[in-house]
């Protein structure tokens, strides 16, 4: 655990920083991004629980039409929503850069493509059939609003942007929930077992407006997540995991939305 403790605190060669300047960074880095996703989910999460109808019968939608009935507005949207969206990343990139590290400090580069790909298939398959399973189970019991990952029109860029948005996703969330937020929580003393609590609780805080099966569920995959990044010490397998469970969702909602039975639609 020391050892855990010191890959994620890291060492700084440029310059010492204060613990005081370290934690008004990462609370920004917070609140500029997943932090302040966690109060919105929370808030519609209340929202959702104070109307008439029940959690099963709402809907959560994920990746909507910004622009409906104007195909080239709604595309110019979306992807100027998946840009500004990893711009909490690149912030990141620069105060790692600013040890004299960078995103390679967290395991986020193009060293090892094929075992970072390997190794994200592997737990994309593992948990994949496991999260869909739960889903299932908390929708029909009331835990859970119907999400519904995408309703985006038929056109011809539909495809190309629900894969955008889930690698937008996977990078915005493992590098910071995972690899930024580690390291930061080391290197202001925090004890591993007390980042990893951390970790998770913010990664189901900000599923919380799909219900108590969202949070639950997501917390899980983060304490999932966080020890497989200590046993490899990098956040590239994660990302191509969360990335392939968010194309698994997206285009798979878009194709058996309607077809098959047991997936639940609003």
């Amino acid at each position: 655990m020391q050892e855990e403790a010191g890959r994620e605190a890291g060492a700084f060669s440029r310059e010492t920083i204060s613990r005081g300047t370290l934690r008004s960074e990462t609370v920004l880095v917070l609140a500029l991004s997943l932090g302040a996703s966690g109060v919105s989910a929370l808030i519609s999460f209340v929202g959702s629980l104070t109307r008439p109808e029940a959690l099963r019968d709402q809907a959560a939608t994920l990746n909507a039409s910004a622009a409906p009935g104007r195909p080239w507005l709604d595309l110019a949207w979306q992807l100027f929503g998946i840009s500004t969206a990893l711009v909490p990343v690149a912030l990141v990139a620069h105060l790692l850069l600013r040890e004299g590290s960078g995103l390679a400090a967290i395991g986020f580069d193009r060293r090892r493509p094929g075992p970072d790909l390997g190794r994200g298939t592997l737990v994309a398959a593992g948990i994949g059939s496991a999260g869909l399973a739960f889903y299932l189970v908390a929708q029909a019991v009331g835990f859970n609003l119907t999400v519904v990952p995408e309703s985006l029109p038929d056109v011809w860029w539909k495809f190309p942007v629900l894969i955008l948005s889930a690698v937008q996703n996977s990078v915005l969330e493992e590098v910071i929930v995972v690899g930024y937020l580690l390291r930061r929580l080391g290197q202001l003393g925090w004890t591993p077992m007390a980042a990893l609590a951390a970790s998770s609780v913010l990664r189901g805080s900000y599923h919380l407006y799909q219900g108590i099966g969202g949070f639950l569920g997501n917390m899980v995959m983060g304490v999932v997540f966080v020890l497989l990044y200590r046993r490899w010490g990098r956040v590239g397998p994660l990302v191509a995991a969360h990335a392939l469970l968010d194309i698994g969702a997206f285009v798979g909602y878009a194709l058996l939305a309607g077809k098959v039975g047991w997936l639940p639609t609003p």
